[in-house]
């Protein structure tokens, strides 16, 4: 069976990474790559540090607003699926990457998987849930990643095709866990395991509202101890717009993007992580380590009914007043299973 993966960004590098070995032990796949993500720091790095194959096409689409960049890649998407005709697309997650798959793929009869499907944060000002939902029911096998998402999808009357696999993020996450700690990255921050906190940032929602970055600017800087903030291109721009990147700068450690495993060392032996990514939710989950998110809610419902997540949401205080206080309370349940990989390729060994 021929199969293309599209892919755009960072965490689908991640999550593409387990389902691509197994897929092609019995698939031609072929990976179209939209440019969402272009740096080395964002977009290379992992497909090295992965040992993902090389991309076959590379749409170079690059930054955008919403509509221009899903549009730029529904026509390049759809130029690509013509060519090589495959008897399946799969989509990863809920980008404008993963719209623009699920759609070119649709507008000419081909039939669609969804990595991740069934995930709601019920916030419609996200283009992520925009993005999610819209895919979801353009998809003709949905891959829930816990139970929670099947039950999202039912209430939305989607039942036929859908499958309980685990969360493939857990499976790129538990091969590489051991390899990612031969990092020195510790050494070259010179920081000592559980003695510092980690920040990512990156959503437009915190980034793009001077409000809102000032306050989380502010709470960093005030809370105690080391703070580690890799710095995502859209959050160093905005710090700098808004006057407020020399401030972070005297208080906070600074880096650029880490790759894959230099960041899973240094989120694994975190004190806490605060965050407003998806991906580091579910990772600090796996990891054991306490996560601060700086939103007002989640698609990883899971992980704060677990007991592992709290949302703190942009408020200088409560970021403050939570991170300092937040202690887990029971251990962890495995609420994202395993061997995902291997029950999606099952799947579609029986289904296509």
């Amino acid at each position: 069976m021929k199969i293309i993966s599209v892919i755009g960004v960072r965490p689908q590098f991640i999550k593409c990474a387990a389902l691509s070995k197994e897929l092609r032990k019995s698939h031609q796949e072929i990976i179209v790559h939209t440019g969402q993500h272009y740096d080395y720091n964002m977009d290379k790095v992992f497909f090295n540090e992965l040992e993902i194959p090389e991309p076959d096409y590379h749409l170079g689409v690059g930054s955008g607003t919403h509509g221009a960049q899903t549009g730029e890649m529904l026509g390049k998407v759809e130029e690509v699926l013509i060519k090589e005709k495959p008897d399946l697309v799969l989509v990863y997650g809920d980008t404008n990457s993963t719209f623009a798959g699920a759609l070119s793929a649709a507008k000419l009869k081909i039939k669609i998987g969804h990595i991740e499907a069934g995930l709601r944060s019920y916030d419609k000002s996200m283009p992520e849930e925009i993005n999610r939902v819209l895919t979801d029911h353009c998809a003709d096998l949905l891959f829930c990643p816990t139970p929670t998402a099947v039950d999202n999808l039912r209430k939305e009357g989607i039942i036929d095709q859908v499958y309980l696999t685990g969360d493939v993020m857990a499976d790129t996450l538990l091969y590489n866990k051991e390899i990612a700690e031969r990092s020195d990255i510790l050494d070259r921050l010179n920081i000592e395991s559980k003695q510092y906190l980690v920040a990512t940032l990156h959503r437009a929602s915190n980034t793009d509202d001077k409000r809102n970055l000032t306050n989380i600017v502010d709470a960093l800087c005030e809370l105690e101890g080391n703070v580690v903030f890799p710095l995502h291109p859209r959050t160093e721009k905005f710090l700098k717009q808004y006057g407020l990147y020399d401030q972070l700068k005297g208080k906070v450690k600074l880096t650029e993007p880490l790759g894959y495993l230099e960041f899973l060392k240094l989120l694994g032996h975190a004190k806490k992580v605060l965050t407003d990514s998806g991906g580091i939710q579910k990772e600090a989950y796996m990891l054991k380590v306490p996560c601060i998110t700086l939103r007002e809610n989640t698609e990883w419902i899971e992980t704060v009914e677990d007991g592992w997540n709290v949302l703190a949401g942009v408020d200088k205080e409560t970021i403050i007043k939570v991170t300092k206080e937040f202690v887990p309370l029971r251990e962890q349940r495995n609420i994202f299973g395993k061997d995902a990989s291997n029950k999606i390729v099952d799947v579609l060994n029986r289904a296509i």
